[in-house]
């Protein structure tokens, strides 16, 4: 059958990998200085800002291939959890201009990471079982 689970999470899977490798992208491009000021800032050392690399660039190329992309998912929503707690936590609960909550986006990152971590690569995936 075309229309399948399978596929849907294929689309799913280069859906979050493309889109956040969009991010990682402009990090390397601009740097990480931002990231580096709300480390420290938080009490964390500054080290840990090149995580982002990790978090926005390799494992999103692990989940568009479907390599380990439950493992991948699982530091993609760790990466989403730092980001709402270093770049976020004082509007968690306000609304944007257009209505929405202001940390829509990288909430809907978290969920979608988690998604794909609960419902794994699938069998169009480098390492699908």
């Amino acid at each position: 059958m075309l229309l399948s689970p399978e596929l849907a999470k294929l689309l799913l899977r280069l859906t979050v990998g493309i889109l956040m490798l969009f991010h990682g992208i402009d990090k390397i491009v601009n740097g990480i200085g931002g990231i580096k000021s709300l480390i420290v800032k938080a009490g964390l050392p500054e080290f840990l800002a090149y995580g982002v690399y990790v978090g926005e660039v390799v494992v999103p190329v692990f989940i568009v291939l479907g390599l380990y992309a439950r493992v991948a998912s699982l530091f993609l929503a760790i990466n989403m959890a730092m980001a709402l707690f270093l770049a976020h936590k004082d509007s968690l609960f306000s609304l944007g201009n257009h209505g929405a909550l202001s940390i829509e986006l990288p909430l809907f990152y978290l969920v979608l990471s988690l998604v794909i971590f609960l419902l794994g690569s699938g069998k169009y995936a480098v390492n699908n079982k």
